[in-house]
């Protein structure tokens, strides 16, 4: 059991800095924080559509990773 949480908590962590690096890169809607970290500035990328389609679908995958992994250790903390 040991191995299994070792693992969920390193694809815990994995996924929740991927998942922070995803929403940072999201365009913004504007006057938030998007706009500090420099997404007031348009790029050729971000004004694609299938970019922008691609970045949501990834990110929502991430997330239900995410999700589904402290659902896994909470699993395994409580059988344990």
């Amino acid at each position: 059991m040991d191995v299994v949480r070792i693992a969920l908590q390193t694809l815990l962590v994995l996924s929740g800095l991927f998942l922070v690096l995803l929403i940072l890169m999201h365009k913004g809607k504007g006057g938030g924080l998007s706009d500090m970290f420099g997404g007031g500035v348009s790029s050729s990328l971000g004004g694609s559509s299938i970019a922008e389609r691609n970045l949501n679908r990834i990110t929502v995958g991430v997330g239900v990773l995410w999700a589904a992994t402290i659902v896994g250790l909470g699993l395994v903390e409580r059988f344990a």
